[in-house]
């Protein structure tokens, strides 16, 4: 929802690493303009994608890194297929759409899931969780393999975003 425009002014103050999840009908359409904006990643869906081989190409020609986003009905056997394309497989703890809702505890499954074959596998892939992350459930999400964590609402729905960090921050170190 930020779009290219906020990537372009954003690129030339920080070197911080700026993955686009394109939660759209042809993302594939954007990865060129994307890297042109300073863009370092993009994550696409398999709903979108159901043979993600294509995207990972087009991204990777456009010298981006790729990850794969599956939503919460989307079983781990559907994605099983394509882990090894991917830079990072993000399990949607939340059913796309809005932020601020609850967490599915049922998808800690899938991301052990998807840990167990990165590392039966020997990959260094990364395993994200989007949605409903907070201090707590954090700590579960760490647990069950997630190393990456999004936590919109946690963060920018508090009056002090840089302690909501702070604390999401702590819990991870727990987790270790």
């Amino acid at each position: 929802s930020l779009g290219i425009p906020v990537i372009e002014s954003l690129r030339p103050v920080t070197d911080l690493k700026f993955d686009c999840h394109l939660m759209m009908l042809n993302p594939d359409y954007y990865f060129e303009p994307l890297r042109a904006a300073g863009a370092d990643s993009v994550t696409v869906h398999l709903e979108v994608f159901p043979n993600p081989t294509e995207a990972a190409t087009g991204a990777r020609a456009n010298d981006l890194e790729f990850g794969i986003a599956v939503n919460p009905p989307t079983p781990f056997e559907a994605v099983e297929p394509y882990v090894e394309l991917a830079d990072m497989v993000v399990v949607m703890a939340v059913n796309p759409g809005f932020g601020g809702q609850s967490f599915i505890d049922a998808m800690l499954k899938k991301v052990e899931l998807v840990r167990n074959f990165v590392e039966s596998h020997g990959l260094l892939t990364d395993i994200e969780v989007d949605g409903g992350i907070g201090s707590a459930n954090i700590r579960r999400a760490r647990d069950a393999g997630a190393n990456v964590f999004v936590a919109g609402s946690t963060v920018f729905r508090t009056p002090d975003p840089v302690q909501a960090v702070a604390e999401l921050r702590g819990k991870i170190r727990e987790a270790q």
